[in-house]
């Protein structure tokens, strides 16, 4: 196995590590709400600035709604799958991204739900949202995932060491 084959691994592992635990932290927020309530308030802090967190759209645990709505915890469960599943439908070391067709189908659902809701058309189920959150979270990885390959396999071989000169050339001399 080459070096880069080895970062790609590593950038792999701590991209489901990251998600599993992001996702963690979404479910634990209402759990740490009656033991410590900093901890609590914090998560839902950092969670709030990428969700509305409105409490009618947000799954409820132990008495207290989720750090996030129920279509942004789709978006995140989904992407933690695609992840998940990655290796198992792709060549992990493969740069290509999925067909244009393939990000408008899956895209579409949940933009034209969340349009509907947001025109005030229609007002969908929690389960609607979830799964089209599920559906575009699970699409994401097969962007990010040849992203990072390409990344790891074009960008950092060639801008490392010019990184480093850079930084070699900007000291002064003694």
């Amino acid at each position: 196995m080459t070096k880069a084959e080895r970062k790609i691994i590593f950038l792999y592992v701590v991209t489901v590590v990251g998600a599993a635990l992001w996702l963690a932290m979404i479910v634990l927020a209402p759990l740490l709400k009656n033991h410590w309530a900093f901890g609590a308030d914090l998560i839902y802090a950092v969670c709030s600035s990428l969700c509305h967190q409105n409490p009618s759209r947000c799954f409820v645990l132990s008495g207290y709604p989720l750090a996030v709505c129920v279509r942004c915890l789709g978006v995140y469960g989904g992407f933690l799958l695609g992840v998940c599943f990655y290796p198992l439908l792709r060549d992990w070391r493969s740069r290509s991204l999925p067909r244009k067709g393939v990000l408008i189908a899956m895209s579409l659902p949940i933009v034209f739900d969340t349009a509907g809701n947001v025109l005030q058309l229609w007002t969908t189920t929690e389960w609607i949202r979830l799964f089209t959150g599920i559906l575009w979270g699970s699409l994401l990885p097969f962007f990010l995932i040849p992203g990072l390959t390409d990344m790891v396999l074009n960008k950092w071989s060639s801008a490392m060491p010019r990184a480093f000169s850079l930084n070699q050339s900007m000291k002064t001399p003694e």
